[in-house]
């Protein structure tokens, strides 16, 4: 598949939405906030295969998609279909693009007009650019509904009288009516029982072999995604983090982000019952404001000690998860007040509010760095006395961690294997090393 042809190419592309920056927020004062939903992200896609884009909800993998089909304008960067740039197109170019590329959604039953029966809505692109004579696009109708499952007698049926997997397959043929080279699949599954989910994806194959499609699947379901895809890229707060062949990245993930979304896979064999498990406890943080650095620093388990310190990657991920939220604020004030009363504890206890910050955020009896011990008792007596400018102050001198002020950069990891991570260099990540280590990789 390394040797196809280039059908779509994203090179540096960005889109950022501005949040408040309307005629009221202005005569207010109000100050604009800049959403990177995608921030300078490339890949190809090649002709004949697919590319699953997967990562958390919220991390810019439908925007990304609309940028590339031209719903949206790029605020930055280019996309390239056959060699063209997809938002230089004039009034001609833009229609051909939008024949030879269509989009499959998430909810069959909102992606269908209900007013409309389902024939109606599938000859609906061939109406719209004039395409063969009535009776030709009525016919053509037929045979789509046929080909996905259905019934040519089904023509005049309503949305409403199918079930949801027969939506998607109207929503499937309606993609295909204008015979296009390139579908987007945007978690075409996720809305669907899992009794349904592997006959539509076996259509989605069947199809595709038949109509020589290319494929963008999004999802976040590792599992499905596995099924479909030939590569895979990993998505993260606006940035791909990791791209590589489906088999590579499943056996040898490189990111530690990659390594936790595999990890939350259900697996049923016998064999990994046993298996560690990374949790992403916490949340994603916003794209309004993203972590500084890597993105993905407040939440990855192999987070970079300091140098100088002897500590632990596991224990030092609880010393900065206390440092991230005395830097947040969410340690001062009323939050902490509110935190004391839940616990009983008196305000004035200082050695009380200490052990209880140090068993909320899981931080050992001792650091084994005696160094890196002072300093976090020093920190965790400033919190409790109502000080937390001068917690921050130690926090930030002793604790912080390459991957808050340094931006990762994207290194190859593999044959047509690539991530942006800083622990990688020759040696990346492995699934199965405990987080932190470090083990070689195959080049597989």
């Amino acid at each position: 598949m390394s040797d196809a042809e280039t059908l779509v190419s994203v090179d540096n592309l960005a889109k950022y939405f501005v949040d408040g920056d309307g005629l009221l927020d202005r005569v207010l004062g109000n100050e604009a906030d800049e959403v990177k939903a995608v921030d300078d992200i490339s890949f190809d896609i090649r002709q004949g295969e697919t590319l699953g884009l997967v990562g958390e909800s919220g991390c810019g993998k439908s925007t990304t998609a609309e940028t590339l089909l031209g719903v949206y304008e790029p605020t930055d960067g280019q996309v390239r279909f056959d060699g063209q740039d997809v938002h230089d197109m004039d009034k001609a170019e833009r229609k051909a693009f939008t024949r030879r590329a269509q989009i499959v959604f998430q909810d069959p039953a909102s992606s269908l007009d209900p007013r409309m029966s389902v024939g109606e809505s599938i000859r609906e692109p061939l109406d719209a650019h004039g395409a063969m004579t009535e009776a030709e696009r009525n016919e053509r109708v037929e045979e789509l509904l046929e080909r996905v499952g259905l019934s040519a007698e089904q023509f005049d049926r309503y949305p409403h009288e199918f079930s949801g997997g027969q939506q998607q397959r109207v929503g499937i043929a309606r993609a295909l009516a204008l015979d296009p080279e390139f579908v987007v699949l945007d978690e075409p599954t996720s809305a669907l029982d899992v009794s349904v989910q592997a006959q539509i994806l076996n259509l989605l194959s069947d199809v595709q072999e038949e109509f020589g499609l290319t494929y963008l699947f999004i999802s976040h379901d590792l599992s499905v995604v596995r099924h479909l895809c030939d590569r895979i890229a990993v998505m993260y707060l606006g940035e791909i983090v990791e791209l590589g062949p489906t088999r590579t990245i499943f056996d040898e993930p490189a990111h530690p982000y990659t390594r936790a979304l595999l990890s939350s896979v259900p697996r049923v064999t016998v064999e990994e019952a046993d298996r560690e498990v990374e949790i992403l406890e916490t949340d994603v943080p916003s794209p309004r404001n993203p972590p500084s650095g890597c993105r993905f620093h407040t939440r990855c388990q192999s987070v970079i000690p300091p140098e100088e310190l002897g500590i632990e990657t596991g224990v030092y991920r609880s010393v900065l998860d206390f440092k991230l939220a005395v830097d947040d604020g969410e340690l001062e004030g009323e939050p902490l007040e509110e935190l004391l009363a839940t616990q009983g504890i008196e305000p004035d206890d200082h050695d009380a509010v200490a052990s209880l910050l140090r068993e909320l955020y899981d931080v050992p009896e001792t650091l084994g760095d005696s160094v890196a011990e002072d300093a976090l008792r020093n920190a965790l007596r400033f919190v409790a006395e109502g000080e937390p400018d001068r917690a921050r102050n130690v926090l930030e001198v002793e604790f912080t961690s390459v991957c808050e002020h340094e931006v990762p950069k994207t290194v190859s990891t593999g044959e047509d294997h690539r991530a942006a991570c800083l622990r990688l260099g020759e040696t990346p990540l492995r699934l199965d090393a405990e987080p932190g280590a470090e083990t070689e990789a195959t080049g597989d």
